[in-house]
């Protein structure tokens, strides 16, 4: 039997749908421009007025020049590495560490979480930070983007926390058929908490993928520079040289491409990172909330 809806009811359905599409197209609208902007001719873009809602005069003048810039693949090489060494060297720490600190019988569990949450609210600066690299021998080395943020305490307090949740009894009954610590990790926890481990690798990865300001603190070699640090170079100094022909006359003037270059470097930068998410989307909400449901 069909309820009928009051009139009330109904005025705040048509607003409510009408809010949620504004605010949808508020939050799409700028990575749209981006995206259109990027494929636009160069000149036809900065005599452009107005909103963007169609690539004007579209081409591929831009991406080509992207691609053909060779700091571009550098930049790509460097942030793989240390995404994919970085990402499971964290993993590694946080996973160990959360499963040390899960144990209840274990003494002073509550003074070694609490010496870490520390870390949370205070730090030594960046000066300090900067000094403590020198001196290990990390400055100039992709290794001083990995091993300062080996382990992140708020992650590693989600993952404590979706491991307790795993019933006593699975590990009690693993125990009397003989198996190690280790074995309990590798077979019953991790296993079980799969959904909330994959939100910590995308966290994790994503972190990694966005990192701009230690790279440029701790490197001086550009060949060593990571994609981020790359496309701050782009969009904060316009340093676009390297992207355009030398000894040929250019066919667009050099400021009108700059402008759809930094665009396409945008797009290409952030494409990778955003096909991970339709991966990864339905394990948000699930390892989230299982890693935040005791204390």
């Amino acid at each position: 039997m069909k309820i009928k809806q009051s009139f009330g009811y109904s005025c705040f359905t048509v607003f409510n749908t009408l809010f949620m599409l504004v605010l949808s197209f508020l939050m799409l609208y700028p990575m749209l421009y981006v995206v259109f902007a990027s494929f636009s001719d160069s000149n036809a873009f900065l005599m452009h007025e107005g909103m963007l809602f169609w690539p004007v005069s579209p081409n591929l003048q831009s991406y080509i020049k992207v691609l053909e810039n060779p700091m571009v693949w550098v930049g790509y090489k460097n942030i793989l590495f240390i995404l994919v060494v970085g990402t499971s060297l964290n993993m590694v720490m946080t996973i160990l560490c959360a499963f040390v600190l899960s144990r209840r019988n274990l003494k002073g569990s509550g003074i070694m979480t609490g010496f870490i949450v520390f870390t949370m609210y205070f730090g030594g600066g960046l000066i300090p930070g900067y000094l403590n690299i020198r001196s290990l021998g990390l400055d100039n080395t992709l290794w001083a983007l990995i091993i300062p943020g080996a382990m992140s305490a708020y992650n590693m307090i989600i993952m404590r926390t979706s491991f307790r949740g795993i019933p006593d009894s699975l590990e009690e009954s693993a125990t009397i058929d003989g198996a190690s610590p280790l074995t309990i990790l590798l077979r019953i926890i991790i296993p079980l908490s799969g959904a909330t481990i994959a939100v910590i690798v995308l966290y994790y990865a994503v972190g990694h993928w966005n990192a701009w300001f230690n790279a440029m603190v701790y490197l001086r070699d550009r060949s060593k520079y990571p994609l981020q640090l790359v496309l701050r170079e782009i969009l904060i100094q316009n340093d676009t040289s390297a992207m355009m022909s030398t000894g040929q006359e250019m066919e667009v003037d050099q400021k009108s491409i700059a402008e759809t270059i930094k665009y396409a470097v945008i797009v290409v930068s952030t494409i990778p990172i955003l096909a991970v998410y339709p991966f990864l989307q339905k394990y948000f909400v699930k390892g989230v909330m299982i890693g935040a449901i005791k204390g």
